[in-house]
């Protein structure tokens, strides 16, 4: 490509661990392409706000932040401002006309022809296309080019505006590798897409059916980063454990990840109920390498609300899982996402999703009130399903009131064990490190951020809910569930 060594890039993402592994991808592929990446977007002649679109408020927050970097384009006409991932895909040309600053959207099947795109829109900008008339402030459509490039113009816009928002079933990023940051850590993506339609959920219409890569380009990519340092690894997908590509089922990939060779950790995110069968617990059980967590997102725990929800579980079959993963792996920690008040759901029914966490006991709960998504089935529920916003506002601070009473109890209880501790960086607190146990507890205690990489032991002193204050300590001869 011909891009100008002195092109400077800044990514800023929001969003799932998929879409900070999105942001990664574009950060490598614009390296290769020949452009600096930066830390600020005052530095920055490209700005690519990468996005997420499961919530309405997380979309109103990329459009604050759009909005707040047109103040820098005020000054710099020439700085390129683009919107990708779920949200871009979601509101395509739309997005153009509510904030006519953007010069590029772009959905997540677009992004390796990203530098070409960019190329694109400079050489529009170099015909010296006349501004729009005042009056002029929709967008009219001029074709769509190669890579389905659409070409746009109007919005009060100076020059073109690209859209690309083609969905592809054979993308799945084989044969490019992220831009990580340095650190014991990475994320590895194994699958995009999704199959599943859950009725509240806009993933798989913004980034298309599930597309699986090759597991052995999978553990090539884990060896070579295991020889720079990583120790970490999290394999990454919509519905992960339904990840299959010719005859290796997602727990095989996860015992041939969790045996190469400087691996010391392997976790996975985000799993589906449906798939988490024998064979995953008995890997899980067995290769050492593999965490004791497991990401469990339930969603509700009323079996009218699962079915409408297009959860494909029942509550019955839910709890069968806790108890067969908890029977291979006695000390797994479990953590899940629910969402209250989807349209329909009664006060009683709301009842069961609490008795549901106060049987499961998770370790961590994300928690949420349902978000209407366009595009979506839920939209097309009767009206009068919609939870009030007050009503929709007290369930979710009933559940997070339940759902940290059991997280803290469950803290207090480990308090005073020995746990192996894996340094992220610096604590909140001067002299202090942060760390995290093989179950994806948060320890800080004292030490020196230099050593960010390293595996320690703590044990655990005492907790402030979600997190533990902890002390170094020498390695026990065996670490035990309790000190």
């Amino acid at each position: 490509m011909s891009t100008k060594p002195s092109r400077r890039a800044y990514v800023e993402t929001y969003g799932c661990q998929m879409n900070i592994s999105d942001g990664e991808l574009m950060e490598g592929i614009l390296e290769r392409s020949g452009y600096d990446i930066v830390g600020r977007p005052e530095d920055a002649d490209v700005v690519l706000v990468n996005t997420c679109a499961i919530r309405e408020h997380a979309e109103k927050r990329v459009l604050g932040r759009v909005s707040q970097l047109n103040g820098l384009k005020r000054d710099r006409p020439e700085m390129v401002i683009g919107v990708t991932g779920c949200m871009a895909q979601r509101m395509g040309g739309t997005l153009l006309e509510e904030a006519p600053y953007v010069d590029i959207v772009m959905g997540p099947d677009g992004y390796r022809g990203l530098p070409e795109t960019l190329d694109r829109l400079e050489s529009g900008r170099r015909e010296g296309s006349a501004p729009p008339p005042p009056e002029s402030v929709g967008l009219a459509r001029e074709g769509a080019g190669a890579g389905g490039i659409e070409v746009l113009r109007g919005g009060r816009k100076r020059g073109p505006q690209l859209a690309v928002l083609q969905l592809d079933m054979d993308e799945n990023y084989q044969g490019l590798e992220q831009r990580r940051a340095d650190g014991p850590s990475a994320w590895i993506p194994i699958q995009r897409g999704c199959d599943h339609r859950c009725t509240y959920c806009i993933v798989p219409y913004v980034r298309g059916g599930e597309k699986n890569r090759s597991a052995v380009e999978v553990v090539s990519e884990v060896r070579g980063l295991a020889e720079q340092g990583v120790t970490e690894i999290t394999l990454l997908g919509q519905t992960v454990n339904s990840y299959v590509w010719e005859d290796v089922p997602f727990p095989e990939l996860l015992k041939r990840v969790a045996r190469v060779d400087g691996i010391r950790r392997v976790r996975f995110t985000s799993p589906h109920p449906r798939d988490v069968n024998e064979a995953l617990a008995e890997v899980m059980a067995t290769e050492a390498a593999v965490c004791e967590q497991l990401h469990l997102p339930a969603q509700a725990g009323n079996n009218r609300t699962l079915k409408r929800m297009l959860r494909r579980y029942t509550v019955e079959t839910l709890l069968e899982k806790v108890d067969m993963v908890r029977s291979a792996v006695p000390d797994i920690a479990l953590s899940t996402d629910i969402i209250v008040a989807f349209p329909g759901e009664t006060d009683s029914e709301f009842r069961d999703t609490l008795d549901l966490m106060r049987t499961v006991r998770f370790d961590d709960a994300f928690t949420y009130k349902y978000s209407l998504r366009d595009g979506t089935p839920a939209t097309r529920l009767p009206e009068g399903d919609f939870i009030d916003p007050d009503e929709a506002q007290a369930r979710l601070a009933e559940l997070i009131e339940v759902s940290r009473a059991i997280q803290n109890e469950i803290n207090r209880d480990e308090v005073g064990r020995i746990e192996e501790v894996l340094i992220e960086g610096e604590g909140r607190d001067p002299g202090q490190v942060r760390g995290r146990t093989r179950r994806n507890k948060v320890v800080v205690f004292d030490g020196e951020a230099a050593r960010m990489g390293a595996y320690t032991h703590a044990r655990l002193e005492r907790t402030t809910g979600a997190t533990f204050v902890g002390s170094e300590v020498e390695a026990p001869e065996r670490v035990t569930a309790s000190a």
